[in-house]
């Protein structure tokens, strides 16, 4: 632009891109060709997410001298890519000081460094550790004068908490503040960040700019979905969600915008930057599966997976996730029947298999079952026959599907949902065995959901094809492990509507056995799945990783001692 002076308008670049832990040499390749693209598009400066250059969360990576070093080597070396006279940038990294090691950005313009800035309110609760290898900043620092603009430069949590960071920017001449950020998803995320910055932009009165890390970082999805709310408390600019991309939005001085409104005349507003759509519900949930699961499988090197395909809701969601993220080139789905196994279920894995267009394999686990129940007959002789023999059916199974994986390389994908996991209906050495599970987070019912939500649309970036992938028996059916004669899922659970509502009351909210009977639970029933749900605790310490859908999550979120003796009495 031709009118462009420093300072009435500035081209501020927002990189929501996906790196990857510990990859800095990529990581700051990535970043170049963001600033190139940036560069192409009139930007003068790009804002970075949080920790950039060594992915996030780093965890005890931090705690190895030697990453640090080559972190800081990576931004010192972009740092000098601005001596061409492109865009400036701030970008995450950590940094070890004398006043201890901060997660931090650098900020760099004209070919070298001209500020560094610490984080200063470092989360602990949830999926977050940052007190275990991070020190908070000293103090709070003021802003960077970029080309004539004071910019405050807070990190992630520093808005999230009350310490004052924004405000006390605003008292110290920051014009706009641009805040990088690797927030993870769960279900209706977005909208609690739009939250969190208009009640800093009531504080502070300054516009506040929010870049976040897309990409999978095993359990964790970061989700992108980057944002602006204006001083005016209205949402200025948004970014798509579950997608990479680099976007430029041009911010004018009021008296150059001719807006009348704001923290006077000096005070700047958005004239142009995107505004995509943001996904809802069962499309959000179903991209952050499709997404955790690509990164999964692609960021740690595996050509292609395997997995169990049984007839069932869970598996065949599973397989529909797989062919999206990866193609139906890299999914072999094997049926693996016993004698329970119904010819529905036979009929329904082929006909879900076919709608995907993946490889089919049918490896029937009679020979080793039989073999293991004769191994053990003397042993077992004067027993009744039960869970034990049920058991070895999918222990078969999932030694098969390991044997898969180690011939020829492929991650076997686990297809256990959360109404499962929680309650221990779940083979131990068996359908638990695997390397990655995309629906460990979502309960039964999510998971029937998301089936119907697949079948009518195709959500963007998928590889899989449009039209019914899962058949509608699948969907209709009583659901059922097919260890024994006519057995269903009912038999050991109360039915999933029930069981899901008594296990959101136990696991997100915390909830006492009497606040859940007064739900309209039957006591006996919520009394049981509670048992169930801190006996199976040892189950799923050693169950697959999987993506975090909920707030509470196994493991990262949700922490309970295996050995544990309380049981809430009411």
């Amino acid at each position: 632009m031709t009118d462009k002076t420093a300072s009435d308008i500035l081209c501020i670049a927002v990189a929501q891109l996906n790196p990857t832990v510990g990859d800095i040499a990529g990581n700051l390749a990535k970043a170049r060709e963001a600033r190139a693209d940036a560069a192409r598009q009139g930007a003068d400066i790009v804002l970075f997410t949080e920790l950039f250059l060594a992915g996030y969360p780093p965890e005890d990576l931090v705690l190895k001298p030697a990453f640090l070093k080559a972190c800081e080597r990576a931004a010192q070396d972009f740092a000098g890519d601005t001596a061409d006279g492109g865009p400036g940038f701030i970008i995450g990294t950590p940094l070890k000081r004398k006043s201890g090691t901060h997660n931090s950005i650098i900020f760099a313009d004209g070919g070298k460094i001209l500020a560094e800035r610490y984080k200063l309110d470092l989360p602990n609760y949830g999926e977050f550790d940052e007190k275990r290898v991070f020190q908070a900043g000293p103090e709070i620092q003021g802003p960077v004068n970029f080309r004539g603009v004071r910019l405050g430069i807070p990190i992630c949590e520093d808005i999230w908490g009350d310490v004052g960071v924004c405000e006390t920017l605003a008292e110290s001449g920051a014009e706009i503040l641009l805040v990088p950020n690797g927030s993870p998803y769960y279900r209706g995320k977005v909208d609690v960040r739009h939250q969190i910055v208009i009640r800093q932009v009531i504080e502070c009165g300054l516009p506040i700019i929010y870049a976040n890390q897309l990409g999978g970082q095993d359990e964790l999805i970061f989700d992108g979905a980057s944002f602006a709310i204006g001083s005016d408390k209205t949402l200025a600019f948004q970014m798509s969600q579950f997608e990479e991309t680099v976007n430029v939005t041009t911010w004018k001085r009021r008296a150059a915008a001719g807006a009348q409104l704001g923290n006077g005349p000096d005070g700047w507003v958005c004239s142009e930057g995107p505004m995509s759509k943001i996904p809802e519900k069962e499309e959000a949930d179903y991209r952050a599966c499709m997404l955790g699961l690509r990164d999964y499988v692609n960021k740690n090197g595996f050509r292609n997976v395997v997995l169990g395909l049984s007839g069932g809701i869970d598996s065949a969601i599973c397989a529909a996730l797989a062919v999206d993220a990866l193609g139906e080139e890299r999914l072999r789905a094997v049926m693996m029947p016993y004698r329970y196994t119904s010819k529905d279920s036979l009929k329904d894995a082929e006909d879900c298999a076919r709608a995907l267009g993946c490889r089919y394999d049918i490896v029937p686990i009679f020979e080793p079952v039989d073999g293991f129940l004769h191994t053990l007959t003397q042993l077992f002789e004067g027993t009744k026959e039960g869970i034990t023999e049920e058991n070895l059916q999918s222990r078969a199974r999932g030694t098969i599907l390991m044997a898969i994986s180690n011939k020829f390389g492929s991650m076997v994908v686990t297809t256990g949902n959360k109404s499962e996991m929680s309650v221990g209906y779940a083979t131990l050495y068996g359908d638990m065995n695997g390397g990655f599970n995309p629906i460990k987070d979502l309960y039964k019912m999510q998971v029937y959901a998301l089936a119907r939500w697949r079948n009518t649309h195709v959500p963007p970036g998928a590889l899989g094809p449009s039209g019914e992938v899962i058949p509608n028996n699948i969907i209709d059916k009583a659901p059922s492990a097919e260890l024994r004669e006519n057995q269903t899922d009912q038999d050991s659970l109360p039915p999933y509507p029930v069981l899901d509502d008594i296990l959101e009351c136990l696991v997100e909210n915390e909830m006492g056995v009497d606040e859940i009977v007064a739900r309209g639970h039957d006591r006996a029933t919520v009394t049981r799945i509670e048992h169930l749900l801190y006996i199976a605790e040892y189950k799923r310490r050693q169950a697959a990783p999987g993506v975090k859908i909920t707030k509470k999550n196994f493991g990262r979120d949700r922490r309970y001692p295996i050995t544990n003796r309380f049981r809430d009495g009411g």
